[in-house]
């Protein structure tokens, strides 16, 4: 690969579905997130509770594996029906706040279908993973949780452990490109609609925050601290509104109508219902993830991003640090949220290819 930029076939808006239009994540430039999850139903549930149609040409299955800080992760195994031999595998995760029957699902079942061994996966802390307090992220738990899925599919008796890559989406696309930079066993990683949550968490939306409102919330996280241990439980930050009145950024709004309609809620979902805890950025603050994001190479790094999405610019900062072998793909006319789920602009022939040319016997 080579460092051009590449732009697609610009899609046609008209074709999206009714209920397919946007969500959101977090208050960046409050420095709280805006979204979290409810307590694990872990009951191994057979009925298909997902926000895309089922496949008819691949088996799914729901799986449990430990990460490395004994936190028991639940996942969605996807793997082709017709299938012989060990295969390439690939773990999914994102968005920040979503969990495995949104937006990962989606794609782990459709890279399955191109014949893939594919597992999507609840990060710790939220939907039907363990870990407590409940909905509450961490920069370096959540790059294990990648690593941990690699333990599980390099294990796997379909699965080709020397064929195994990653798909981070937006928030989990930034926790992706940091597990590869020290798991030396995936092969190749592809990112899409991209946020670094450390920096936009710490920073502001582009890096808008001045010292004086980073410290002003740091000093309010701190002393919330207090607050939760004398009441024994975190407070929660808040999540979405419940109606688009008085929402003018369009962003926001592209969230809410993919988290809080028929198109993407999920009753797990963290970004579909009440809010991280409101302590969550202090970890984020302090700790870039990106920082060695050059030692993925020589293995190859593929990152996406829409033309008009509002992150844009966080794939292009990652495209620059990396290391060849590097892509960087605009897709021409979409917006953050397209890349979520819908299916005619997310460009999953390209992905194929990808990992086709990147995970070879």
């Amino acid at each position: 690969m080579t460092d051009k930029t590449q732009t697609s076939t610009e899609f046609t808006p008209t074709r999206r579905s009714v209920l397919q239009t946007g969500g959101a994540m977090f208050a960046a430039l409050g420095m709280v997130p805006l979204v979290a999850g409810t307590n694990p139903a872990l009951a191994q549930d057979a009925e298909w509770d997902k926000t895309f149609p089922k496949s008819q040409t691949v088996e799914h299955e729901k799986v449990t594996f430990l990460n490395r800080y004994g936190i028991t992760l639940t996942g969605d195994l996807y793997l082709p029906q017709d299938r012989s031999g060990q295969l390439p595998a690939i773990a999914v995760a994102g968005p920040f706040g979503a969990v495995k029957e949104q937006s990962s699902g989606l794609y782990a079942q459709i890279m399955a279908e191109r014949g893939y061994v594919t597992l999507a996966f609840d990060p710790s802390y939220t939907g039907e993973s363990g870990g407590q307090p409940r909905n509450v992220a961490s920069p370096d738990i959540n790059t294990e949780d990648f690593s941990a899925a690699v333990d599980y599919l390099g294990l796997h008796s379909s699965v080709d452990r020397e064929r195994i890559g990653i798909i981070g989406i937006c928030g989990f696309a930034g926790m992706a490109l940091n597990a590869v930079a020290a798991d030396k066993r995936v092969k190749a990683v592809a990112t899409t609609s991209m946020y670094d949550m450390t920096r936009v968490m710490s920073r502001g939306y582009n890096d808008s925050t001045t010292p004086e409102q980073r410290a002003e919330a740091l000093e309010k996280m701190s002393l919330q601290r207090w607050v939760d241990a004398e009441n024994g439980t975190p407070a929660m930050a808040g999540g979405l509104p419940d109606s688009l009145e008085g929402v003018d950024a369009p962003f926001m709004r592209r969230y809410f109508e993919y988290y809080k309609t028929p198109r993407g809620f999920h009753k797990n979902s963290v970004n579909s219902t009440t809010g991280w805890t409101a302590t969550t950025p202090l970890s984020f603050m302090n700790m870039p993830i990106l920082q060695y994001i050059k030692e993925i190479s020589p293995r190859p790094t593929l990152i996406i991003a829409g033309e008009n999405a509002h992150s844009r610019y966080f794939s292009e900062d990652a495209y620059k640090a990396a290391a060849e072998p590097k892509e960087l793909l605009i897709i021409s006319g979409a917006d953050h949220v397209d890349l979520y789920d819908q299916v005619n602009v997310i460009p999953f022939d390209k992905l194929e290819s990808f990992f086709g040319d990147n995970l070879k016997a």
